[in-house]
């Protein structure tokens, strides 16, 4: 298979989940289990992440696991800037501009240091209402990022 066409099945795969990954609700008490949920995913697997569950533009979860550091954190909030604007993962939005024959700065010019299309954050979306908070996680690949998130989605919904 071309790398085209792993790109577009990926791009694909990653547009899947977000139609499947929808919450009935979100609040305080949701963002908590989640974001317990992907830590004990984490310690379970020995993983140096952050963890943060958003919605509305307050953290609602914030976790640091041993190994990570404060640079974590700014992937965290430049990963979850990206998903508030374009309404999609940070990853799928990444891998779109690359799509494109482009990187995700040279297509949007933005700030560096603001926004990061790199795995790990994704659109909390809530049923009947769309895109109300972000999951990410920091740490790992930038893809390793993304599937821990999906996993503990996939968990939480379960």
């Amino acid at each position: 298979m071309s790398d085209d066409a792993d790109l577009a099945s990926t791009i694909a795969e990653l547009e899947q989940q977000e139609r499947e990954l929808v919450l009935p609700h979100l609040d305080n008490d949701d963002a908590w289990a989640l974001g317990c949920l992907l830590v004990e995913l984490a310690a379970e697997r020995d993983l140096p992440v952050v963890v943060d569950v958003r919605r509305a533009g307050q953290q609602l979860f914030h976790a640091a696991r041993p190994g990570t550091t404060a640079d974590n954190d700014s992937w965290v909030e430049r990963k979850a800037r990206v998903v508030m604007r374009f309404g999609a993962s940070s990853y799928l939005v990444g891998l779109r501009a690359r799509a494109r024959g482009t990187t995700f700065g040279e297509q949007h010019q933005l700030p560096h240091q603001e926004y990061a299309a790199h795995g790990g954050s994704f659109p909390l979306r809530v049923e009947g209402v769309g895109v109300v908070g972000t999951v990410t996680v920091s740490g790992l690949p930038q893809a390793e990022d993304h599937a821990l998130v999906v996993e503990g989605l996939r968990r939480h919904l379960a």
